[in-house]
């Protein structure tokens, strides 16, 4: 007799790890994984928000068919919900190298809630999806609390997801990993291009490191050498949640920008046809000048492909930089001015360098 075991997927353990997240955050399962490097910051749940108490506002989470969140926004007068979806890309097998899936959690939530907080929106709950060659419980609770703890951080409650054993498509040891937030935004709050103007000022938000952007690269370039440089290899994506919930209630904010694919070329998906940013260059980070003079790159491809340290971009009204920088920076955000908007010709590109 072949059962579905026998087969490759073993529904016991799937049904241990949904048992093992219905437990509250604080008392973590007995195989739980104790090598994750983030950690629950309850200061964010202190932030002052459009939507409070999202925890009591959960009437159905993990475990049913389908997850349900009280949607009632009575402080807004125009709610529009705020949906993103994205992965870490080939980030995971660095953390199937190395075996240690404390953080990929955190970049998955990351690459989701510091787009979505681009809208100037609050996020409300994450779903995500996890397929596996065989369901390891370790790694999987692993992976898991480094998720809860990054939703924690990102005002966010894990609402529901989803675990699949894909025998035959994923090959042993090989995973994926995708995630889903959603979010609430009052349309007269909204930030973006139609808020942005002439004289405007770039801020740059650094970044943790690589972030989940260009594993593609740097698994070629680091090749062979991931123990020595283990740490630029597994630093998690920086979570800009809480920056952008103390901003929007003290300054005025016309856009941001989150800095993944693509690098720069982020920002001109927040600007109006008729407007450029100036740009000032700044210094590479140690990781990104390993990868260039490992690679080759020119400076205007390493722009191109990676964060090169700045994971958040925010553009504000002249005269409010200073401060707004002086309140990131006091968040333990470190932030700078990369330029501002000028007027832009119809045959110049969305972004200049000086």
């Amino acid at each position: 007799m072949i059962d579905y075991k026998k087969s490759g997927v073993d529904i016991q353990a799937g049904d241990d790890l949904v048992s093992w997240l219905q437990q509250p955050a604080e008392k973590p399962h007995p195989g739980a994984h104790s090598k994750s490097t983030t950690s629950v910051t309850p200061s964010i749940l202190k932030v002052k928000s459009d939507v409070p108490d999202i925890k009591s506002r959960v009437v159905s989470g993990i475990g049913g068919f389908a997850a349900l969140f009280d949607g009632r926004f009575q402080n807004m007068q125009k709610p529009l919900l705020i949906s993103c979806t994205d992965g870490v890309g080939t980030k995971v097998k660095v953390a199937s190298h190395f075996g240690d899936f404390s953080t990929v959690g955190q970049d998955l939530v990351g690459m989701c809630a510091n787009d979505l907080i681009c809208t100037g929106g609050t996020p409300l709950f994450f779903l995500d999806y996890y397929a596996v060659e065989k369901l390891n419980l370790e790694h999987a609770q692993s992976f898991l609390t480094s998720i809860r703890n990054a939703c924690e951080r990102s005002h966010m409650v894990l609402i529901g997801g989803e675990t699949a054993e894909m025998p035959g498509v994923y090959q042993p040891g090989d995973f994926d990993c995708a995630g889903f937030s959603v979010g609430v935004v009052d349309q007269e709050k909204m930030w973006g291009a139609h808020r942005v103007q002439a004289n405007d000022v770039v801020i740059g938000l650094e970044s943790s490191g690589f972030h989940s952007n260009g594993f593609s690269l740097i698994r070629k370039v680091f090749a062979g050498e991931f123990d020595k440089y283990r740490q630029w290899l597994l630093e998690p994506t920086r979570l800009y949640v809480e920056a952008a919930l103390h901003l929007k209630n003290d300054f005025e904010i016309h856009a941001a920008a989150h800095m993944t694919g693509g690098g720069i070329d982020n920002l001109p998906r927040v600007l109006p046809e008729h407007l450029k940013a100036v740009l000032n260059k700044w210094e590479l980070p140690e990781c990104f000048r390993e990868v260039q003079k490992r690679s080759g790159l020119s400076d205007q491809a390493m722009r191109e492909t990676f964060n090169c340290g700045i994971g958040l971009t925010l553009i504000v009204p002249a005269g409010s930089e200073l401060k707004i920088i002086e309140k990131l920076r006091s968040l333990n955000y470190p932030a700078q001015v990369l330029g501002k908007i000028t007027s832009r010709m119809p045959e110049e590109a969305h972004v200049s360098w000086v």
